[in-house]
């Protein structure tokens, strides 16, 4: 093993804070790096960034390949100290809520290793137990420039850096997957119900706009009735647990719980709407509900409006122009197709089969996520060597059979 040094963030690394930038900047330009881009991704999404006038940045604000963007500020501490690493040459900046490490001598210290030392749970209870703030959590440049990191040679930190690499490679090609048939249910949903270029359209009447044996309804008169378990408490969330929590936050999985009385039994797939968030989940496993506000959507019509399309005409509805609360209301006014049963049919034998893939890929996610936080402390710390890490990892792969609910593994 090679000899590992210790060093403190300070003497290898330069440290800035963002900028905070007026309402009238926003607009596009370069691409901005704020605290809602962070979530739990090891690289930015860029596509998803938004933008600030070029004017108004200034030549040293701009991030570099290789520099790792902090969550410096944020009322929820859970999320202080959160990082990301630039891996794009794309012109991007950062807000006033974050903070950018630059390492100083890139032959010296590599820096997607780095990257990966940041998330371990040592260097994040060594970096927060700092960060203290009377309503706010605050990482300050100076503290985090005081935490000291153990570190092998070069080599070793390449090694482990490509190693680890592999796992969000794989993950990422999964997400890519996923927002791919995502996209292929949408569009073959406009298509056929919105452009009405269905199956024999050439031989459909159209009649004051609906095709001869559809129906508008509103959407309300389309949904079951649902009967509904308790809320999950927020202090209840568990990293671990026996059941899959789904909540009005943009994560698929907001955590876990042992508690059965909160359990959703899933026969068929649950459209799930986050109320005060307006955000929308296809979920074909057993679950429990989050936050207060989660709707659970049933077609009344499995035969003529089955889930997959019932879940599409949703997502096709424009609600960004209701007030923040209480969307549901508005959702359940909305009008929509409820088109043959042949039809119907059609349409969830492609876009079902879709979905039980996407469901498959997911699991895959959750699987590579813990194999690698499993492996990330021990190489991070020496425990495991480089080159058992490295046998590990050469026959890198998911179980393709495994289609159920995902649970996070007891190992």
């Amino acid at each position: 093993m090679s000899e590992w040094k210790r060093y403190k963030l300070k003497d290898i690394s330069s440290l800035s804070n963002g900028i905070n930038f007026d309402k009238s900047a926003y607009t596009s330009g370069v691409k901005l790096i704020g605290v809602s881009d962070f979530k739990d991704r090891v690289y930015p999404d860029y596509d998803s960034l938004q933008e600030v006038d070029s004017k108004v940045v200034r030549s040293g604000d701009y991030l570099e390949k290789g520099d790792i963007v902090f969550v410096r500020s944020n009322g929820n501490k859970e999320l202080v100290g959160r990082c990301m690493m630039i891996d794009s040459d794309i012109p991007v900046t950062f807000s006033g809520f974050c903070i950018k490490l630059h390492l100083n001598d890139k032959n010296s210290f590599e820096p997607v290793y780095f990257n990966y030392l940041f998330r371990t749970r040592q260097f994040k209870k060594s970096m927060t137990s700092t960060a203290v703030g009377a309503n706010i959590q605050n990482l300050s440049q100076s503290r985090l420039g005081n935490c000291e990191v153990s570190i092998p040679d070069i080599d070793t930190q390449k090694r482990i850096a490509i190693i680890l690499s592999r796992y969000d490679s794989l993950i990422e090609n999964y997400k890519q997957q996923i927002s791919l048939l995502e996209e292929s249910a949408q569009r073959l949903y406009k298509e056929w119900f919105v452009d009405l270029h269905f199956p024999g359209h050439e031989n459909t009447k159209i009649v004051d706009g609906v095709p001869e044996g559809w129906e508008k309804k509103k959407v309300g008169e389309l949904i079951s009735k649902v009967q509904r378990t308790k809320q999950v408490p927020t202090n209840c969330y568990q990293k671990n647990g026996s059941i899959p929590i789904i909540d009005q936050s943009k994560n698929y999985i907001a955590g876990y719980t042992d508690d059965r009385e909160c359990l959703v039994i899933v026969n068929i797939p649950y459209i799930v709407f986050g109320d005060h968030t307006r955000i929308l989940k296809y979920i074909p496993f057993s679950f429990a509900k989050g936050a207060d506000g989660t709707q659970l959507i049933v077609s009344n019509d499995l035969k003529r409006m089955p889930q997959s399309l019932f879940y599409n005409s949703l997502t096709n509805i424009d609600l960004s122009n209701y007030s923040y609360a209480r969307h549901y209301k508005y959702l359940k006014e909305e009008l929509i197709y409820l088109p043959s049963e042949v039809l119907g049919t059609k349409y969830d034998i492609v876009a079902s089969k879709w979905y039980e893939t996407i469901q498959l890929y997911r699991n895959n996610i959750l699987l590579l996520t813990e194999a690698r936080d499993r492996l990330l402390p021990k190489l991070m710390s020496g425990e495991i060597s480089v080159e058992t890490a490295q046998s590990v990892t050469s026959g890198l792969g998911v179980r393709k059979e495994q289609t159920g609910s995902p649970k996070p593994s007891d190992s």
